[in-house]
């Protein structure tokens, strides 16, 4: 019998250690890039070692007094109270151990809160189903752009072949540069959210009214992706958070062009032909596709279908004033996009899915909405 169960325990050993590729493969936390996330890695793996040695040592003891002083051997069991000594030994080691792994965790915890003197700050909202960055101070103060889900619609609807960084590709990623402090604030539009990225050892919570604060430090340039860690709705799965680190010079040239970009020198009064405002619009439109997806249809209850909307059919100046200034969950997006955006991204709303207004919006329709304000 003792055979049988020995050959069955090697022939598992073999099929796990013997496939292709075991190598590579593990279960850990992603490679920490901060001196926080080396802080929690380390905990983690003290933490779990000593686990270890307390199931190595309980459970060998356990095996040995059930094979060495089993009945079949002829041993009788010994009948005593208790062991002042073994009670001693059981409460005074768990105690030094909690104690610590208490004060190993208390040092984490607060350089995990020490968000002083920060090199640059970036506020970050929560929108169902995309997150909102603002650069407030530091280099690149300023900047403001909304982050979300790239995957085209179709590869959610199984549709198309995935790619590689399914549901974690964003349009717009979280610039930062390496070796600098970097300090979040986080809230939300809406409801609760938490912007987690585990290789930053960062995780938030993005509360409506309240502003939360956390930082990290890059050491190593790349990209690290996370994303919301708290139930927020429907398409909870579908706002992932990319932190794209580089290097200063880098981050120099990333400023200055999403500065010019967000600054350009247009000519308000510049007339754009239906198939130019219709192009730029289906690139636009992908801001909008997280909420009110590809084909125009929405969110059932949250939020109203886009294809026979009453704001999409009606005056083109309610249209734009609703994407300017924004309405309940909606974000305003006055101040990250352009005329020309904002009016490519209407023109492409009202003349597509079942939507024939035949409008042409121009920059200036909706600059002379901007300046009548909310």
């Amino acid at each position: 019998m003792l055979n049988r169960w020995a050959r069955i325990l090697v022939w598992f050993l073999l099929a796990i250690f013997a496939k292709p590729g075991f190598c590579a493969w593990h279960m850990d936390l992603q490679t920490p890039v901060t001196s926080i996330s080396h802080q929690q890695y380390h905990l983690h793996v003290l933490s779990m070692l000593i686990i270890l040695v307390i199931f190595i040592v309980v459970f060998g003891m356990l095996f040995w007094v059930i094979f060495a002083y089993r009945r079949g051997r002829g041993h009788e069991p010994s009948r005593f109270k208790h062991s002042s000594t073994l009670e001693f030994i059981w409460t005074v080691i768990p105690f030094m151990i909690v104690v610590y792994i208490a004060y190993a965790a208390t040092k984490t915890v607060i350089d995990m809160r020490d968000t002083s003197n920060p090199d640059i700050t970036v506020k970050i909202t929560g929108y169902q189903w995309q997150w909102g960055y603002d650069y407030i101070s530091g280099q690149g103060a300023g900047i403001s752009y909304i982050s979300t889900l790239s995957t085209p619609y179709d590869q959610v609807l199984n549709n198309a072949p995935l790619n590689p960084n399914y549901l974690l590709e964003v349009n717009h990623p979280l610039v930062v540069p390496v070796h600098r402090k970097i300090r979040v604030l986080t809230t939300s539009a809406d409801v609760v959210h938490a912007w987690y990225v585990p290789a930053l050892g960062v995780k938030q919570d993005a509360i409506p009214g309240l502003l939360r604060d956390a930082w990290f430090e890059i050491d190593q340039e790349g990209v690290y992706r996370g994303g919301c860690a708290v139930l927020c709705g429907r398409n909870h799965a579908f706002m992932p958070i990319v932190v794209q680190a580089v290097g200063q010079s880098d981050y120099d040239s990333w400023v200055k062009k999403t500065m010019e970009a967000m600054n350009p020198k247009e000519d308000p009064n510049k007339k754009y032909t239906k198939d130019e405002l219709m192009a730029k619009g289906k690139d636009m439109y992908q801001t909008c596709a997280a909420c009110h997806h590809e084909d125009g249809k929405g969110v059932a209850g949250v939020f109203p279908p886009l294809d026979g909307s009453p704001i999409v059919s009606g005056p083109v100046s309610t249209h734009i004033h609703r994407v300017l200034f924004g309405a309940g969950a909606m974000p305003a997006f006055g101040s990250i996009l352009t005329d020309s955006e904002i009016a490519s991204v209407v023109t492409y709303e009202r003349n597509s899915w079942g939507n024939h207004t035949g409008d042409l919006v121009q920059p200036s329709d909706v600059h002379a909405v901007r300046l009548k304000g909310a």
